[in-house]
This record gives structure tokens, sequence and C-alpha cells, in this order.
């Protein structure tokens, strides 16, 4: 992609990108983002969509596993040279950033449907555990070299503790034996080059044994290391050069190991360093409400509520209240000519375009509505603001033509232009007509274009062409104040006069202004203001039509669904109310079984009557089941049978018709109002009360009951 230094300076990219660098771990990784450009869109889409995800991980509880790190990149490229040793901290960041990519290769297959993409991007990386083993063999959880690391270190080791051990036992020993004989000093001992030594009174320096560190200031204190300490301190330090050369040796050997994963170390560096940016760009999308919107691959731009975000950021700090834009760029209307009084937002609504076309195609999730659609251009160009260039003697009309000049040169219909107060620096009717034929020419290119401007005849030449719309910038003429809000479809007018008066110009001057204007230039500016007015007030009252019309659907839903709420429940009550009856009859039978054997009545005659009234219980439950089931088996066989004839669908088909129509003649003799009648396979009978289409409703006395036609049979 094309786009000027220049042109991103004027959109305020370089002050975007610094709002996100601070949130990067690395500093390669900030000055990395600092110099972000464009992409082509297949990178910048893979870019999109894992910030995407990565911000994801912010708004739910599933924090990915990816913490502060230190790069490697320069421990990498010294590991190759040739009996190389890297210092103790180089391999403790190895071992770090291999562990990050352990953790991470661990924790994105536990949730694939959420981060798709991260996955599939660490899990081409190799793995390589061995990396983590080797620096643990040699390095314990401090960063320092283990007895452990060859069994030489181990000896010399013990020999330096055994070494320390007689040094400690023989120095209390002297120290014991002089401070009897009150040769030392009060302070009794002191440290010299990290060695203990006796702080003997210089008179008495002769009778003491030993090597002399040292004299005090005044001469009355001589400090001595005693001849039992003596040897045993050489031996010390040559056990711990003996260290030295035995650790130097440990990790050179180290370094030629972990040499041989250095091709995997470079891909988790870079690997590393990438997922370290789109972390950055997600945190600055958590930061504006940045989304992905939908990503087009023809050409159509449909901004929805879209913000500024430099502003936006500006006005949250200053608790500023800022207005969203919303515009539709496409093919079929190419070309948005915003007019309005100044300070009306005219210039942030082109930069807010500039800037979000230039975040969506450096992989920027974008402060916009998720509905919102953008696609990519492979130009961008500008000419915003006042370019007047004291250096080359150049007024702000000529610095505009010269800018011109090399956009005329470049526009094609891959190109978006963003160009304000279109025409002006020169003569109003000059500059008017060179602007309307820079127009005209954009057009032709099939460029894409967001141009403002304060000329008339530049509007009327939007109205007239067919894939191109003029746009107001909002004014409250009650408030004369701006409304910051973009109106789509309608040229709006400068309020020259009305924005002089509110700045408290006298009135005097303002009506002499307007008896100079021609009188047909001011009723077209007044029209213009009334039909804008207008045509706010109708979108408006539209809005809130469409909003009422909406409610009304959603309580007519409501009430559908609580009346089939209703209905249901009168149903399922009807059903326990004939199970209930059955219940209460059956107990009343039992009741007669119990008054009959009270009367006298033999327990052979009752158990017999009871056993009768249990057969016919079961003969009701399971005899009706099994009748069911043998026709429904015969139906089956007859079924397969005619399932291996020809058209045997259409017959089926034919039947089902003949019986269907049958049914609802027979049911048209005998539906009406006043018929007794009983739900399908139900025992309780009701009388038709009311018959409406293809619902009956149903009196049962104690209740009713809505049902359809179909589901009840005559008594």
């Amino acid at each position: 992609m094309y786009i000027d230094k220049e042109d991103l300076d004027e959109l305020e990219f370089p002050q975007l990108l610094a709002e996100i660098s601070p949130f990067a771990y690395s500093p390669k990784t900030r000055e990395k983002i600092l110099q972000l450009r464009p992409m082509e869109i297949d990178e910048a889409e893979l870019s999109l969509k894992k910030t995407s995800e990565y911000l994801s991980s912010f708004e739910s509880s599933n924090a990915i596993p990816f913490d502060e790190y230190e790069d490697i990149e320069s421990e990498l490229k010294l590991m190759l040279i040739e009996n190389y040793r890297l210092e103790n901290a180089a391999f403790i960041k190895i071992k770090t950033i291999t562990e990050q990519i352990g953790r991470l290769q661990k924790f994105f297959p536990t949730m694939p449907e959420t981060f798709p993409t991260l996955l599939e991007e660490v899990s081409v990386l190799e793995f390589r555990k061995e990396i983590i083993e080797k620096v643990d063999k040699v390095f314990n959880r401090f960063g320092e070299v283990k007895n452990e690391a060859s069994p030489a270190l181990k000896g010399i080791r013990t020999e330096i503790q055994l070494a320390k051990k007689a040094i400690q036992e023989n120095f209390n020993r002297a120290l014991t034996t002089y401070g009897q004989s009150d040769f030392l000093d009060d302070i009794r001992e002191t440290i010299i080059d990290d060695q203990r030594v006796l702080a003997v009174k210089s008179g008495f320096k002769k009778r003491v044994a030993g090597r002399t560190l040292g004299i005090s200031k005044t001469g009355s204190i001589t400090y001595i290391q005693p001849d039992s300490v003596v040897k045993h301190y050489f031996k010390l330090r040559e056990n711990e050069e003996e260290e030295k050369k035995e650790i130097d040796k440990v990790l050179r050997k180290l370094t030629a190991e972990l040499a041989e994963f250095q091709p995997q170390l470079w891909r988790y560096q870079v690997y590393i360093f990438d997922l370290d940016l789109t972390r950055a760009k997600a945190k600055f999308g958590e930061l504006i409400n940045g989304v992905l919107p939908k990503i087009n691959h023809h050409k159509t731009l449909r901004l929805k509520d879209a913000y500024h975000p430099l502003l936006w950021l500006r006005n949250k700090v200053e608790n500023k209240t800022i207005h969203p834009q919303t515009l539709t760029l496409t093919e079929h209307n190419r070309i948005i000519c915003i007019s309005g009084p100044n300070a009306g937002g005219k210039s942030i609504t082109l930069k807010t375009v500039g800037l979000l076309q230039l975040m969506i195609q450096s992989g920027i999730l974008v402060p916009v509505h998720p509905k919102s659609e953008m696609f990519f251009f492979e130009k961008i160009m500008t000419d915003i603001g006042d370019n007047q260039s004291i250096e080359n003697h150049l007024s702000t009309y000529s610095s505009r033509l010269k800018k011109m000049s090399g956009i005329i040169r470049e526009a094609d219909a891959n190109t978006l232009l963003l160009i304000d107060e279109f025409g002006t620096g020169s003569d109003p009717e000059l500059g008017g007509a060179l602007a309307e034929s820079f127009m005209e020419f954009f057009y032709d290119k099939k460029s894409f274009a967001i141009i403002t401007t304060h000329y008339t005849n530049i509007k009327l030449v939007i109205e007239q062409l067919p894939n191109a719309q003029n746009a107001a910038m909002l004014f409250n003429e009650e408030t004369l104040e701006p409304m910051y809000k973009l109106e789509v479809g309608q040229a709006g007018s400068s309020f020259t006069f009305e924005v002089a008066e509110k700045n408290k110009i006298p009135r005097f001057i303002i009506h002499s202004a307007k008896k100079k204007v021609e009188h047909d230039i001011v009723n077209l500016d007044k029209t213009i203001v009334k039909l804008q007015q207008e045509k706010f007030e109708v979108e408006k009252l539209k809005s809130d039509l469409a909003e009422r019309k909406e409610s009304v659907e959603d309580k007519r839903d409501n009430l559908q669904k609580l009346n089939d709420q209703l209905q249901q429940k009168l149903f399922n009550f009807q059903k326990l109310y004939e199970e209930e009856h059955r219940k209460l009859q059956f107990g009343n039978k039992i009741e007669a079984f119990i008054d009959s054997y009270t009367k006298g009545k033999s327990r052979k005659d009752v158990v017999k009557d009871f056993v009768k009234l249990l057969e016919q219980e079961k003969f009701r439950k399971l005899g009706s089941d099994k009748d069911e089931t043998k026709r429904l088996q015969v139906v089956k066989r007859k079924i397969t049978q005619q399932l291996k004839k020809e058209e045997v669908i259409e017959k089926i088909a034919e039947t089902n018709e003949r019986l269907e129509e049958k049914r609802k003649t027979d049911r048209a003799v005998w539906m009406k109002i006043g018929q007794r009648v009983r739900i399908t396979g139900s025992t309780s009978v009701g009388t038709i009360e009311k018959i409406s289409r293809n619902k009956v409703i149903v009196n049962y006395g104690t209740f009713k009951t809505t049902i359809d036609a179909d589901e009840l049979e005559r008594i």
C-alpha cells in the first residue's frame, strides 16, 4: 500500500502508534510498533484476527499465560561463536522464553474455538523440552551453578567447604588463646579483604605469629592473620580459582549444547516478539473499545458509530462528550461531500475515516460498531489543514495546488481521497470552477473520496452525479451550536451570518453584509437550512415510529407467548382434572367394597369383586396399548409391502388427502354449538360453546378451554 509520510502525519498516525507502544514488554517491540505501516490485506487480516482473539482473553477469565520477558537476540548470535561462553543470566533468559512457549502450547489447545489463529501459530513451533532440562541440570532456581553440574565441581566445592571450616575453627582458637593473654584490643577482631584478622595491640605484635595485613590509623592496632589460618586460607584461594575454571568449562559446554537448538530458539524469539506486538495492540483495543469489523474483499465501507480514537482518549481524560459518525462508501456511492459551519466537525470526520482506515490496514482494531464493514485501499491521499510553506515561499493556495497535482497523478479506482476545504484559497468563482473540474476528474477516475467544502457549485455538482452524495454537519439554529452529527443525503449551509452573530459581530454589520450578497444566494442558503432542518425532523419522526413499531411487535409477541402458555396450562389442568376424577371414581369403588364388607358381605365375594376391578384397570391401561401396537404392526407390514410397488408415495398422499377430506366433511356435519364432545383419548365430556375457524371453545361446566377442532370427537 502507498501512503506518503506527510499524509500519515496529517491523519495523526504516528501519535496513535505512540499510544500503543507503551503496552509492549520489550523495547524492541515498542520500536517496531512506532514503525508500523499499512500491510497487504492477507497479512493485516491475520494480525487483526490474532489481536481480536487476544482481546477476548481480557473480556473473559481465560487469561493467556504470557508475561514479561527478556529478548535473547544477542545471545542467539553469540552462541554460534566457537568455544564461546554465555553469561549466567543468558541461560536463565533462554530457559524462561522456552518455558513461555511450553505454557502457550499447552494453553491454546484447551480453547481451540476461542483462539483458533493463535493456536495455529504456536502449533507450528517445535517445543524442545531438552533446553529447559539442560539448563536445570546446571543451574538452580536462584540462577546459581549447582554442585552437581560436574563431578569435579562437586569435589572442589567440598574442599572449599572444608577449608572454610578449618579457617573458622583455627581462627576461633587463636582468638580465644590471644584474648586470654590480653594481647588483643577491645574490638578483638575485624575484616580486611574479606578475611577475619586479629586486632592485636601493637606492643604485642611480635608475640603473635602470623601474617600482618594492616595497621590502624593511630598505629595502636596491628591486624594479623594467625599462622594456623594462613595455610588454609591459601588452600581456599587455590580451590576458588579451580572452581572458577571448572564453572567456565561447564558453561562453555552448556553454551555449545544449546547452540544446537539455535534455529528453534530463534523461532521462539520471533514468535514472542510478534505475540508481544499482538498483546500491545489488544491492550490498546481494550482501551478504545476496539473491535474487528467485517473485512470485505469487495468495495464496501460501512462505518457505524465510528469514533476518532485519539479524540476519544483526550475527551475521556477531560470528561467531554464525543460524537460518533456513520457513513457508507460503495462503488455506487464513491464520493461524499460534507458541508456545514466551521468548527462543526467536518475535518474530524475526515480524519476519523482516514485514521480508522490506516489502523485496520495496519492490523489494529478500530472503535466502531461491531456490524461495521471495511475494505482495503491501495492508496490513501490527504489534503487536510494549512500547508503554507515559509521555506519554499509558497502560499496556502499554491501549496495546496502543488499537493493536488500529486493527487491527480496518483489517483485511481483503488484510492481514498480525503480533502478538507476543497477548492478554497483563491477567488470564489475561479477557485470554485477549478475545484469543480478536480471533482469531475476524480469521479471519472472512479476514486473514493470524502471532501468538505463551502462552495455551492460543488454541492450542486454532487447532486447531479449518480454515484456521489452530499452530507451535512448538523447545526442547531436556535442555540447556534454545532451538533457534530453527520447527516448524509442533504447539503448543508455554512451558517455564515448565524456563526458571525454567535461570535458577537454587531448586527448592523451582519445586516449590511446580507444586503451586499446576491438575493438568490441568500435564498438558496435559507432553503438549504430549511430543507436540512425538515429532513432532520422527518428522520427523527421516522426513527421514533420505527422504535414504536418494534415496541408494539415485541408486546404482541409477548402477548402471543402468554396466550400460548395459558392455553397449555388449561390443557394440562384438564388432563389433571380427568386423572383426579378417575382416581376419585376408583376411590369411591374401594369405599363401596369397604362398606359392603362392613355390612356383612363375605370376604370371598369382596375379594372377587376387587380382583375384577383390578382386571378392568389392567385392561384399560395395557389392553388399549396392546391393541394399538398390534394395529401399528399390521399397518407397518402393509406399508412395507406397498413401498415395494411403484407410485406408492403418491397413493399414500392421495389416501391421506381423501381421509382428511372425509374427516372435514363429517366434522362439518356434527361440529355445531351445543354438540357434546370430548378430547380424543379422554373421558371428560363437554359442550361446544363457540366455533371460530378451526378453534373450538368447550365448556366443561366448571371451566372452559380452547382447542383445535381436529382433536375433538363427538359423543
